[in-house]
């Protein structure tokens, strides 16, 4: 078949990308993450105009052979935006992280998105909390999801964009995550947290960070709470969605002080795992954040397709089964700050896959910017 250059690019990227996301053998499941290497980025790292900051998403690039990283600065320091980077990691070790490029999303009626201050919300501009970004494994473009804004009435929603940023479209998502001033839909700050595309790259997985107001109250150190994963074709169907528990805060806040237990990320294993990145965050008396951060192994095999069921409290249905692949707290480092982002990279020199994380500092003086790479075995 002859295909154009530009063509050809896309086609092996794509194949690159299916390659380095294929089924793990159903005889070979994940045992282990074994932890390859730290890098840091410097509070507030000056880039091209810009301030690093926030990064709360992260996936790898198969055509150009590096990484996108999104920030969820609400347009305050600079306008939304993602940056291109190289990670040097191989099986030994990770042994730097060098930003390339930076680029600003678009909104739909062209230019960057602007902030709360300057939005023009009663002609439908949008003021994004970009929480979460794939490169689509078929043409290189990017999708990224947006908590929006309850306290404002701004939906949250999920946008298609090319591989600069440029707006392509809005995809459809169910009407039961729209924000309202009645306590249903999604709760403030804790909306469209993970995205993921299929194994076969034919659709995308949705990750709540928490529960609608309907489902059920949120996590508390006495107990646990569940939340919605929705499967959706391209053009924003609904072909599933299964209910997912996530578990009690491992430890309780000073008094006074804030707690909370989420999903921060959602990443596609093969047709029906996936894994699922909890990230709690437990205030202590001087206002300083301990994060708990877990990844599970989520399985909807044999789970209920709740995709109709309006209200999950007081119904009857299976969630998901989960099993816990590693617990971040028991593997050595120094810190777990706030891990947001999860990715799967590059095989490594052995041929087994690579996996990404990165943390959202904030831009808060009393946090860290990390990166992670762990080997998958």
């Amino acid at each position: 078949m002859n295909l154009p250059p530009l063509c050809a690019v896309f086609a092996l990227a794509a194949s690159l990308l299916l390659s380095a996301c294929a089924s793990i053998p159903a005889d070979a499941p994940i045992t282990s993450l074994r932890l390859i290497g730290e890098q840091r980025i410097a509070l507030k790292q000056p880039f091209n105009g810009t301030l690093v900051g926030g990064l709360s998403g992260i996936d790898y690039d198969a055509a150009s052979g590096d990484w996108v990283l999104e920030s969820d600065d609400r347009s305050e320091f600079n306008p939304a935006r993602f940056y291109r980077a190289s990670l040097n990691y191989d099986s030994k070790r990770f042994s730097g992280v060098t930003l390339n490029s930076v680029h600003f999303f678009q909104q739909a009626s062209g230019g960057n998105y602007p902030n709360l201050a300057h939005a023009k919300l009663d002609r439908g501009e949008q003021v994004p909390d970009i929480e979460t970004i794939r490169v689509d494994p078929l043409d290189g473009s990017l999708w990224y999801g947006s908590e929006g804004n309850r306290k404002v009435g701004l939906d949250p929603f999920v946008a298609h964009a090319g591989r600069d940023g440029r707006f392509i479209a809005t995809l459809p998502t169910p009407p039961m995550f729209k924000v309202s001033k009645e306590e249903l839909g999604s709760r403030n700050n804790m909306s469209f947290e993970g995205l993921s595309f299929s194994a076969d790259g034919n659709s995308l997985w949705l990750g709540m960070e928490a529960s609608l107001y309907q489902d059920g109250p949120l996590a508390t150190p006495e107990h646990g709470s569940v939340l919605r994963i929705t499967q959706l074709s391209r053009a924003g169907q609904v072909l599933a969605q299964y209910a997912y528990e996530i578990e009690s805060i491992a430890s309780k806040p000073a008094p006074g002080r804030n707690a909370d237990n989420g999903v921060s990320e959602i990443l596609a294993i093969d047709e029906h795992r996936l894994l699922v990145l909890e990230r709690a965050g437990v205030e202590d008396a001087e206002g300083v954040y301990v994060n708990h951060v877990r990844i599970y192994e989520m399985d909807v095999t044999g789970a209920t397709d709740i995709k109709d069921l309006p209200a999950l409290k007081g119904a009857n249905y299976v969630p998901a089964r989960k099993r816990l692949l590693l617990d971040l707290e028991k593997i050595g480092l120094p810190r777990v700050d706030n891990l947001e982002g999860m990715a799967w990279g590059p095989r490594l020199d052995h041929g087994r896959r690579s996996l990404v994380l990165v943390s959202d500092d904030n831009f808060n003086t009393q946090q860290v910017t990390q990166l992670l790479v762990f080997e998958v075995q």
